[in-house]
């Protein structure tokens, strides 16, 4: 994950040179976070889309525009999709906006990456675990989602205690190589 210090010198290369290279790093980075903001808002998925370009031209016009005294660009990102989103539903009359809208909550940035990353590992476990055998998956469940003991398992399944536990440490080593593959969790 990038730091703040990287992306501050990365829309500075945009700001001062239009550096294409440092532009398309920043799109990289930011413009699947802001559809997902966005989804979590409400936005449909087309016009998700078409604010995090309108934000992403934004960023590219007027990055001499960004200051990072007085926000991260993280949040000075957020609040331009936000603020077009705002003016979006303004426009369109047949939407109704409600004063007490999530929309028009303050955009807090201190964990919205962390929020984003844990629904992006959640779906990629959800994921990883689909590709289980069903004895495997069915005992993870058991342990993790009932919190049965590997004893209480056996007890349940009427499988030997020793199974239990080699199809669980099997079923968490699949786990494990298929976050790593997909850049999940790292490889130890």
């Amino acid at each position: 994950m990038p730091s703040p210090i990287e992306h501050e010198a990365l829309i500075a290369a945009v700001a001062q040179e239009r550096d294409r290279d440092a532009f398309a790093r920043l799109f990289d980075w930011y413009a699947p976070r802001l559809t997902a903001y966005l989804l979590r808002q409400g936005a449909e998925q087309a016009l998700a889309e078409e604010i995090v370009q309108d934000a992403m031209v934004t960023l590219w016009r007027k990055a001499e525009m960004f200051d990072p005294a007085k926000s991260s660009l993280t949040t000075w990102l957020y609040r331009i999709a936000r603020n077009r989103r705002i003016d979006l539903m303004r426009r369109d009359r047949s939407t109704p906006v409600e004063p007490d809208s999530p929309l028009f909550e303050v955009v807090d940035d201190t964990d919205l990456e962390g929020e984003l990353d844990a629904s992006q590992r959640e779906a990629a476990v959800r994921e990883a675990m689909r590709s289980l055998p069903e004895e495997q998956l069915a005992l993870v469940r058991l342990a993790f989602f009932e919190a049965l003991s590997h004893s209480e398992i056996a007890e349940r399944t009427g499988l030997p205690l020793g199974t239990v536990k080699s199809r669980i440490r099997l079923a968490f080593t699949r786990l494990r190589r298929t976050l790593e593959s997909g850049g999940v969790v790292e490889a130890q």
